[in-house]
């Protein structure tokens, strides 16, 4: 199992998420309606992906593939990864990361819309 560590980017972008589905569930709840909204399952496809990438960041359904844009801000020479947190969706998320700074850590570098 890996330690998750976050840029203050990725950390931004994950509580911007998590602030926004709990204040849709909130509002929905106060109204009774029973349907999740998108904010809601985007947040939990997001949290999955980072659950995912503790347990094994090879997991299939991550589609984890080298990124080659983004440099690897502990190791100029080591590779960061791109892994799905949506699919087939317009603006599908995306989580960018890679290992280290440590062994067993990961470092969660973006979570962004694909363009």
């Amino acid at each position: 199992m890996f330690q998750i560590r976050w840029t203050k980017e990725a950390s931004k972008k994950f509580r911007e998420l998590e602030e926004l589905a709990l204040e849709v569930r909130r509002k929905r709840q106060k109204e009774k309606r029973k349907k999740s909204s998108k904010q809601e399952g985007l947040f939990k496809q997001v949290k999955k992906t980072i659950d995912l990438l503790a347990n094994n960041p090879k997991h299939p359904s991550l589609q984890t593939h080298e990124y080659s844009t983004l440099v690897n801000p502990y190791r100029s020479s080591e590779k960061v990864f791109e892994a799905y947190a949506q699919n087939r969706t317009p603006g599908a998320y995306r989580v960018f990361w890679c290992y280290g700074p440590e062994s067993q850590q990961i470092t969660v570098l973006a979570i962004t819309p694909h363009p």
